[in-house]
């Protein structure tokens, strides 16, 4: 779906490895080629994405990051984004449905131990789960009660994606004994549990995203992940990862949106006219005009990949490391990721907005659905919103404060 996706650098794989994250890119091309040619009519049409969570499990995708030996396909998080790019430049919600589903399943693997996580990544690629929810913070939290043999979970609160189609949530509770904010595993279909699909966004449509009430919901001691609180000294460098590796995700997601608009306007610049003098045929060297246009966000594009490879190359050194990561690691980790949202954010909206620009009048049309693209990107980057994570940069170039432990919405 036009410029390929950024390959993560220099670090040495085995010939197995490399094989498997071809199969899977090529699979990821093939899906997104599947997703692409009904594109705007799913848009528009805003149903809820049961049939497209079906393409991505028919295609083994929902399975990717789950460790072979436990049934899935034991691929590695530069593989899962590549994948998630892919989707994206084909269908931004979709791929935001993906990455939300992969960072969701995986997140036991950061807040619980191995034998629990185990147990559910192998029930989970038994099962062809799909996942969904969220960690943002929000107000008031969900409240987790304690009970003799567990808790009750109560509250309501709306997520972004994935709510209306998934297996399995994955939520942020807070104990109401101690106050502790903990990662909460519910089987959506459990009684208590009622779904709303009230969300009505203008872009992002097929994301599932909704309100969920949780009314006296019976959570059981293997259904708490682990603890989502900030303090350093509850949460571990490499449990600290969990930002960066959700962020990064927000990060292919707009490299993939910008990606897939300027591919498709560049297919229809070439079969079209210049905006700006009918006699030339678009994309024509004879028009400087959109040769600039295009020239600028492709190097916007670019620059941003660049960036978010140097933030990928860190984070793959961080989860190699393991428990010897430090916390100066992490926060350098974090702070590259961040530089990473910032040059995407505004390579997706320019993108997004001037490829309007060198098709002219005639993006308007609905049927071309040119407009899906800009409405996908400025719903993501409002709900992922980068200003933050400049003032983390700004606060650790100037005085090596650590970024706080942000988890993506």
């Amino acid at each position: 779906m036009g410029f390929a996706p950024a390959q993560s650098g220099p670090a040495p794989e085995s010939d197995r490895t490399a094989t498997g994250r071809a199969h899977w890119l090529r699979v990821a091309r093939e899906t997104a080629d599947d997703l692409a040619t009904d594109a705007v009519v799913r848009e528009q049409a805003g149903k809820v994405p049961f049939d497209e969570v079906s393409r991505l499990r028919e295609a083994g995708l929902l399975t990717l990051l789950i460790p072979a030996e436990l049934g899935g396909a034991g691929e590695d998080w530069p593989t899962a984004y590549a994948v998630v790019r892919e989707i994206a430049a084909a269908d931004g919600a979709i791929g935001q449905l993906l990455g939300c589903h992969y960072f969701m399943s995986w997140s036991a693997r950061f807040f619980t131990e191995p034998s629990l996580a185990a147990q559910v990544g192998r029930q989970s690629a038994a099962e062809q789960w799909c996942w969904g929810g969220g960690f943002a913070r929000q107000e008031p939290p969900l409240a987790l009660n304690r009970t003799a043999g567990g808790y009750l979970l109560d509250g309501r609160q709306s997520y972004v994606t994935g709510v209306l189609v998934a297996d399995r949530l994955v939520v942020r509770a807070v104990r109401t004994d101690t106050g502790e904010p903990l990662a909460v595993v519910v089987d959506p279909a459990r009684h208590g549990v009622v779904i709303d699909g009230d969300a009505d966004p203008f872009g992002q449509r097929l994301a599932a995203g909704g309100s969920v009430e949780f009314d006296g919901v019976p959570v059981s001691i293997d259904d708490v992940l682990g603890s989502l609180s900030a303090d350093e000294d509850a949460l571990s460098p490499v449990a600290s990862l969990a930002s960066p590796v959700g962020r990064l995700v927000s990060v292919q997601l707009r490299l993939g949106m910008a990606e897939g608009v300027l591919a498709e306007a560049r297919e229809y610049s070439r079969a079209g006219h210049s905006p700006w003098d009918p006699a030339w045929p678009a994309g024509s060297p004879q028009d400087p005009q959109v040769l600039a246009i295009y020239g600028e966000l492709t190097v916007l594009t670019r620059s941003a990949s660049a960036l978010t490879d140097q933030a990928l190359d860190a984070l793959r050194g961080g989860l190699a490391r393991g428990e010897d990561l430090t916390y100066d690691e992490y926060a350098e980790i974090s702070v590259l990721v961040a530089m990473a949202e910032a040059a995407a954010s505004r390579a997706v909206q320019e993108c997004t907005a001037r490829a309007l620009d060198v098709i002219g009048a005639r993006s308007t049309s609905s049927r071309l659905g040119f407009d899906r693209f800009w409405r996908n990107a400025r719903t993501h980057t409002l709900y992922e919103p980068v200003a933050d994570r400049l003032r983390d940069v700004g606060d650790y170039f100037l005085n090596g404060a650590h970024p706080p432990f942000v988890l993506p919405a």
